[in-house]
């Protein structure tokens, strides 16, 4: 297949505001050379950050003559699927993590949730600001709890994952700490080296957490109540570098490496 310049059809979860949800858009732009658009999941060309996995099977259970079959870049699932069918009707050029690797029965030992490119696409800021940042999932944001304990000091900074991407990236890069119920608070945090700390996000699953660290070798075990942050805070150093780099770096080497060339803009094929 040839390479395109066209837009770049690429589906996301946008049915609310959600930085990690649109950063999916900036770094496919990123590395394809092509203007990207948003598409529903059946007219798709390429699926790529979220735990969007159960859309894909949903709407590729079965087999669509003359079609062509999506591919399924560092995205995850969001829990089990009781049926895998759907595989053989999408092109798997990477997944988030081996956790989905392992429920879609899929061997392969490379992985990369496509949020470690983000400091790639927008600088980080010019200094540090704030010692902490608190991102929380974007269904937390109006909670009491987590507003007041932002307005205990002014040296946090609460980041709504509300916001635009480059703005949430900008952010986060310009605290010492962040503390994260959002994923890609995470995610984003590691693609700048800021050390990071997983926080309850309340109702939502586990999964998707657990999947991404194993992808980097990322210790994870529970998250931090929210009303823990202030004693965990007293007890926080600054390290020289993150302790599982090796494995940003493995990812992000991954991520390059299988990106699909036949979605790359021509003049840009030879990129990454």
């Amino acid at each position: 297949m040839t390479a395109d310049s066209g837009p770049l059809r690429l589906f996301w979860w946008k049915a609310v505001p959600n930085f990690g949800d649109l950063l999916s858009a900036s770094v496919v732009g990123y590395l394809s050379g092509r203007e990207v658009v948003h598409a529903g999941p059946t007219k798709a060309e390429l699926f790529a950050i979220g735990s969007i996995l159960q859309i894909v099977r949903r709407n590729y259970a079965e087999v669509n003559p003359g079609a062509q079959k999506p591919v399924i870049w560092g995205a995850g699932l969001l829990h089990a699927v009781s049926s895998v069918g759907f595989l053989s009707n999408v092109n798997i050029a990477l997944l988030r993590g081996p956790v989905t690797a392992s429920l879609l029965g899929i061997k392969t030992n490379c992985f990369g949730d496509p949020g470690l490119l983000a400091a790639e696409v927008f600088a980080a800021a010019g200094s540090k600001t704030h010692r902490f940042g608190l991102v929380p999932h974007h269904s937390q944001m109006e909670e009491v709890e987590i507003k007041t304990l932002a307005e205990s000091s002014d040296d946090i900074l609460l980041i709504d994952p509300r916001q635009d991407p480059e703005t949430v990236c900008r952010q986060i890069s310009s605290c010492g700490h962040i503390y994260a119920a959002s994923l890609h608070g995470l995610v984003t945090a590691d693609a700048y080296g800021v050390t990071s700390t997983w926080v309850s996000p309340g109702d939502q699953g586990h999964l998707k957490y657990y999947d991404y660290a194993a992808s980097i070798g990322r210790p994870l075990i529970s998250p931090l109540a929210w009303d823990q942050i202030p004693d965990h805070a007293r007890h926080i150093t600054q390290p020289a570098e993150l302790d599982y780099g090796a494995g940003i770096a493995r990812a992000r080497a991954d991520l390059r490496n299988s990106f699909p060339a036949q979605l790359r803009a021509e003049q840009n094929t030879g990129a990454a």
